[in-house]
């Protein structure tokens, strides 16, 4: 988990791709990174090799749309959108399907082989790109083939997913981090969702080396391992989860589990 480490720790060095490879490797554990590193590169010649030279940023996002969406047939995840496996590089690149996320994330790893400005723009309820070169400049939305938005399309919907307009900084480029620890979250939901929780725990564990003190990732982690049985676990985590947010609504009902778990471990004993 080197790269992601780097990431979660803001090193310059981070890269997207390694990282997000290493996160897949929770869902395959024996994941050589090397084929799917080998595959963004195959894409990035692809595109190279139907660009005149030089190519403005129009021809580019031209080419790069014609070749990822109509030529290999990337999209949207819309039938299984909560398969954890669309939260896996490898699988994203495998399927050629996932969430908006894993689509936006080979977008740009493919886009920065070829020295192209992409970056992404984490909106609410939704993940695009935007291309930006100073002269051209455009949205781009690869969970829907691609297509080209403004930025009133950006904050409609925005308003469409959660029911509330993006503020400006909506629109701003995110780094490696945001993406990863959005990717991290994303795949923790599809995990809890579908009951694989000791997934669920490892994926929360290298957020909270990221966030050790993030008072939501020890409850979630807390509850989780209460399910599993883990009850040690548990108790630790729920009481660094009542140490880092002393004010919490459900402070009351957290400190009841605590009791409870205190009489479980003692009839163990």
């Amino acid at each position: 988990m080197k790269a992601l480490r780097a990431a979660l720790f803001d090193s310059p060095e981070a890269r997207l791709d390694l990282a997000a490879l290493e996160i897949a490797s929770i869902e395959t554990p024996d994941l050589d990174p090397q084929p799917y590193l080998a595959i963004l590169d195959r894409m990035a010649s692809g595109i190279a090799s139907r660009l005149p030279a030089p190519a403005a940023g129009r021809e580019f996002v031209s080419a790069a749309n014609r070749y990822f969406f109509d030529e290999l047939g990337f999209q949207g995840n819309e039938i299984n959108y909560n398969d954890p496996r669309n939260s896996c590089l490898n699988y994203v690149l495998d399927r050629r399907t996932g969430i908006p996320i894993a689509l936006s994330a080979v977008y740009i790893e493919v886009a920065r082989r070829l020295g192209r400005p992409v970056s992404g723009i984490g909106l609410p309820g939704h993940f695009i790109v935007e291309y930006n070169d100073g002269e051209f400049a455009t949205y781009i939305d690869p969970f829907h083939s691609g297509r080209l938005l403004t930025a009133d399309d950006c904050r409609q919907l925005a308003r469409e997913r959660t029911g509330s307009a993006a503020d400006a900084t909506a629109l701003a480029p995110v780094g490696t981090r945001y993406i990863l620890v959005r990717m991290l979250n994303n795949l923790r939901s599809a995990y809890f969702r579908g009951k694989q929780l000791e997934k669920m725990v490892a994926v929360t564990d290298l957020l909270l080396e990221g966030f050790p003190e993030n008072a939501g990732y020890y409850k979630a982690r807390g509850f989780a391992r209460l399910r599993m049985r883990q009850f040690r676990g548990a108790q630790s985590d729920l009481e660094m989860y009542l140490k880092y947010a002393p004010d919490a609504e459900d402070r009351p009902q957290v400190t009841e589990q605590l009791g409870a778990i205190h009489r479980w471990m003692g009839r163990l004993n």
